[in-house]
Order: structure tokens, then C-alpha cells, then sequence
């Protein structure tokens, strides 16, 4: 059987997303191939046709996620201007908080699981998440590179930070405390000093 060009990406970008949200809600010690395979909704064959092994379909979703956290990041500065701060705020405290798990940020939910990784994942983990803090830096105000970068960092750790406590928590009163606390403090991490 003949399959129409581009078929075998848009299979694994599939695969991919599927291993991002098992790897979201299950962690990387909680979710097996077969049950990879079973998110991606194909055979453990399928699968390995894709992937060697668990820990490079972790590596793609991963990167993906992370990517897709850059992306999301440009396309706000660009759709809202000076206001896309407080719009990527909310969000994040807001939709992220509260979403199903497989949905969440890969910052937020896929971080812990890099800080038990081998050196090789640590390394690409970095190589993205520069990504993403040069895409924040590049829309906060101020001259000094190395303040906007740092403001940066701030306001990532304030989020991904806040959101991973508020869903930790069972009463959706105290989550909700606690998301208000990080939007001040978020807000505060991106004026100019």
C-alpha cells in the first residue's frame, strides 16, 4: 500500500503529541511503550517504527512541548503587543492550571522528569528552555540583555512553579490563591529594574 507524501511525518508528529500527553499525565516511570502506543491509538510496532525506545519518544516530547511553549510565547508578543505579558499570564494561571494533565505545559509537567534524566537529556532540556527564555526576554521591556533574560527565567520559574503547587493541591479555593499570589508576583518579575 502506497501512502501519500508526507504521511510518515504526519504519523510521528501524531506519535509525538500522544507521548506528550502520556508522558504529562503518567510520567516517564508510569507509562510503558505499549501504553505510549495505546495513547498514540497504533500497535507497539507502530510504534518502534518511529522510535527506538521510550527515552527517544520522551526527547521528541520534550522538544515538542517546548517548542510549541516558544512558539506560543512569539505568536502573544505578536498578536497582543506590549499586553502579551499579562495575556501569557493569565493564561498559564488560568487554562494551564486547570487542564486535564496531558494538556498542560511540557515546562510545568515534563521539568521534574528531566531533573532525573541522563546528562544527554539535561543538555537538549537546556538547549530548548534557552529557547523559550529568549523568547520571553525579546518581549519584555528594557535595554540590558542580561536583565530581560533574567526577568525571564523569573517569570518562567513564577509560573511553571505556581501552576505545579496549585495543581498539587485539592482545594480549588487554595489553588486558586495560589495562582493569584504568582500573577502579582509574575507581573512584578517582568518590570524593568
Amino acid at each position: 500500500m502506497r501512502y501519500k507524501a508526507g504521511h510518515k511525518e504526519e504519523a510521528r508528529a501524531r506519535m509525538v503529541a500522544a507521548a506528550g500527553r502520556g508522558f504529562r499525565r503518567l510520567g516517564f516511570g508510569g507509562i510503558g511503550v505499549d501504553g505510549l502506543a495505546k495513547e498514540a491509538e497504533v500497535t507497539s510496532g507502530a510504534f518502534y517504527g518511529h522510535f527506538s525506545s521510550k527515552g527517544e519518544a520522551f526527547e521528541a516530547a520534550l522538544v515538542a512541548g517546548l517548542q510549541e511553549l516558544r512558539v506560543g510565547v512569539e505568536t502573544l508578543r505578536t498578536e497582543h503587543g506590549v499586553k502579551w505579558i499579562e495575556v501569557f499570564v493569565d493564561f498559564y494561571l488560568g487554562q494551564k492550571r486547570v487542564c486535564e494533565l496531558g494538556s498542560s505545559c511540557a515546562l510545568q509537567s515534563l521539568t521534574s522528569e528531566v531533573q532525573r534524566a541522563d546528562a544527554g537529556i539535561k543538555i537538549i532540556y537546556e538547549a530548548e528552555i534557552e529557547g523559550v527564555v529568549n523568547a520571553v526576554a525579546d518581549g519584555l521591556p528594557g535595554r540590558s540583555r542580561k536583565d530581560k533574560r533574567a526577568r525571564a527565567w523569573a517569570l518562567l520559574a513564577i509560573l511553571s512553579g505556581g501552576v505545579t503547587m496549585a495543581r498539587a493541591v485539592a482545594d480549588k479555593d487554595v489553588s486558586a490563591a495560589i495562582a493569584s499570589a504568582c500573577r502579582v508576583a509574575a507581573l512584578n518579575a517582568c518590570v524593568e529594574s
